[in-house]
């Protein structure tokens, strides 16, 4: 069959499931693996329902890794018998990376939870299978010291500096920087839809155009492009891309441990720091709940009484 769209796009994908959820297949493995009932037929329904198509793209990408991974040991075993405890040995022989173990177990959770709506089976084992707990301090929060030494690193007008910038003054994720032009600055003000969970629980953001990021942004003379941020070739960035290329930037700064979500984590904390309430950093930042944020005004809180105390030390 053939597939008209291009590589990489998610016209390809949607055309290269549709075409192996169809095609005749070419062996005995082929057919077993994708005979109804089995766990690849099912994933290959599930991928092609409008419940997957209308995930985010870097929810679909991460569910569907976690799938296929498990499609190629498992692909034709029938999934009515599949049950709890074989996702609980899936999710032990990844206790090494725990984060990738949660990753499966929601990813299935996904699967059965459509697959039972849909009719496609009766069966749910993720029932009764819990996450695996473990401490996590997540990205590295950047500090004071680390972006001004990215600042010596990369000067004003260099893509690098205005990506910092971007990330800094509008608490955006690696998504929405590649995304953002001259369309969304207007009246001294910012405005644009973040790019997480747009399709299902959007949250827009307006906030007043930081001054140094305005310098940022004449300083880089990006003109009237649509994203301010371009690629060697004159093309927007993907998150992905934008991600590693970012990183690239870190490391010759030499912040190898620096990534473009850690920006968001310290101009959280420099609201806080600054005695933004917590509403105040939701209005900013586009969290949801104040148990994302409160983490934030604890922290700076702790540090304020500590610096107190330290004070009245002699």
């Amino acid at each position: 069959m053939r597939i008209r769209a291009l590589p990489g796009t998610p016209g390809f994908m949607e055309e290269y499931q549709s075409a192996i959820a169809t095609a005749i297949p070419d062996t005995p493995r082929q057919a077993d693996e994708s005979k109804k009932g089995s766990f690849r037929y099912l994933c290959i329904r599930y991928y092609a329902s409008a419940s997957y198509k209308a995930l985010d793209g870097s929810t679909r990408n991460w569910q569907r890794r976690a799938l296929d991974e498990i499609a190629r040991e498992h692909a034709a075993k029938p999934v009515a018998m599949m049950q709890a405890r074989h996702i609980r040995r899936m999710r032990d022989a990844k206790l090494a990376t725990p984060a990738a173990a949660n990753q499966l177990v929601k990813a299935l959770r996904a699967l059965f939870s459509w697959a039972n709506e849909a009719e496609e089976t009766t069966v749910n084992p993720t029932i009764g299978v819990k996450k695996l707990k473990y401490r996590s301090d997540g990205h590295h929060t950047w500090t004071a010291e680390e972006i001004q030494r990215f600042y010596e690193r990369h000067p004003p007008g260099s893509q690098a500096r205005l990506a910092l910038d971007l990330l800094r003054y509008t608490t955006g994720r690696r998504e929405d920087a590649p995304r953002l032009g001259r369309q969304h600055i207007r009246d001294g003000r910012i405005r644009f839809r973040q790019a997480k969970n747009e399709h299902r629980n959007p949250i827009d953001i307006d906030i007043p155009l930081h001054p140094e990021l305005a310098k940022s942004i004449a300083a880089a003379k990006v003109g009237s492009n649509m994203t301010f941020l371009l690629t060697q070739f004159g093309k927007p960035f993907t998150a992905n891309g934008f991600g590693n290329k970012f990183k690239d930037w870190c490391r010759q700064a030499d912040l190898p441990h620096c990534s473009a979500h850690g920006i968001r984590k310290a101009t959280s904390t420099a609201l806080a720091e600054s005695g933004a309430t917590p509403h105040e950093i939701m209005a900013v930042t586009g969290h949801q709940s104040l148990e994302e944020v409160e983490r934030y005004t604890k922290a700076a809180d702790r540090k304020r009484t500590a610096d107190s105390a330290m004070a009245k030390l002699k």
